[in-house]
């Protein structure tokens, strides 16, 4: 800009030393012709008028030309300031893209690990219900031998001592059952320690999806103001369109293509947090499993 300023007062300085020279000029042609006498001097008035208009148009049509000069280098300075900023929008735009390519890929792994936790859990859950009626049942057949083992004794020897068997069988019943005390406290020792993996896992399941989420929203929210960026600048530059119809065309189809990739983010984010509170309710319902069978084994030790 300081050099087109210039380069408009180098026009207007040689005007005006055209103008000091044609001055002179004219002086040295009016001495010369009064020196020459009145005899031949002639009228020349109806041309210094032509002359003097044609120097008014000649002088008008520099500072036009000069105006004109100035403005095409300003056209071309915003046309690259332009091109510079459409470089730098398609870099960012590519790098966004990039970071929703890498994000996509981190939703169907979480989705997988998601549909194997479920199976999980339903295997889990169907082992565990199988447990507690065979648990049912072994007690009840235990019971029901203890007491056809103490009719049993009862009938065949009655001459014996009954506090004798009585202990005899108070002690085979008391082995019996810490040897199944024993079992279903080593069964779920096991099943505890692997319900509790179950659940660190979802835990670290639940925190990576979190964290995707909040990457998702912080990325959606980069998205919006690179589209409002996008939106003010297509807005601002409207009096040039006409100049450049491709160019303002490119950044119509961007601008577009942002706003499909936010709203694929937006329905991302609202399907990963239903996955998220999912998650939660699995790591509830495997908590409550676990401290349900705690109670039912504390409960089966206090017998």
């Amino acid at each position: 800009m300081q050099n087109l300023n210039d380069r408009l007062a180098n026009y207007l300085d040689k005007v005006r030393s055209l103008e000091k020279a044609n001055a002179e000029l004219e002086v040295k042609i009016r001495e010369y012709y009064e020196q020459k006498g009145p005899a031949a001097e002639r009228d020349y008035s109806n041309y210094w008028a032509i002359i003097n208009d044609l120097k008014d148009k000649i002088n008008g049509a520099t500072i036009d030309n000069a105006n004109i000069l100035l403005q095409i280098d300003n056209a071309k300075l915003a046309a690259d300031d332009f091109k510079t900023k459409f470089d730098h929008e398609l870099m960012m735009r590519q790098s966004v893209e990039a970071d929703i390519g890498n994000l996509r890929r981190l939703l169907d792994q979480t989705t997988l690990t998601k549909a194997d936790l479920e199976m999980q859990i339903e295997s889990l859950q169907d082992e565990l219900a199988f447990l507690r009626k065979n648990h049912q049942e072994e007690l009840a057949a235990l019971r029901s031998q203890i007491t056809h083992n103490v009719n049993v004794e009862v009938d065949a020897a009655p001459q014996q001592d009954l506090n004798r068997v009585l202990d005899e069988v108070r002690s085979q019943y008391e082995g019996m059952i810490d040897k199944h005390r024993r079992d279903q406290e080593a069964w779920f020792n096991d099943k505890s320690s692997a319900l509790s993996k179950e659940v660190a896992m979802s835990t670290e399941t639940i925190q990576t999806t979190k964290t995707e989420i909040n990457d998702l929203r912080r990325t959606m929210q980069g998205l919006e103001i690179e589209l409002q960026s996008q939106q003010s600048m297509f807005c601002n530059s409207k009096p040039l369109q006409k100049a450049q119809p491709h160019a303002y065309a490119g950044y119509q189809n961007q601008i577009n293509m942002l706003e499909q990739e936010l709203s694929h983010m937006r329905s991302s984010i609202e399907q990963q947090g239903s996955e998220y509170k999912m998650l939660l309710d699995i790591k509830s319902r495997l908590e409550q499993e676990i401290a349900v069978y705690r109670g039912l084994l504390e409960k089966e030790e206090s017998r």
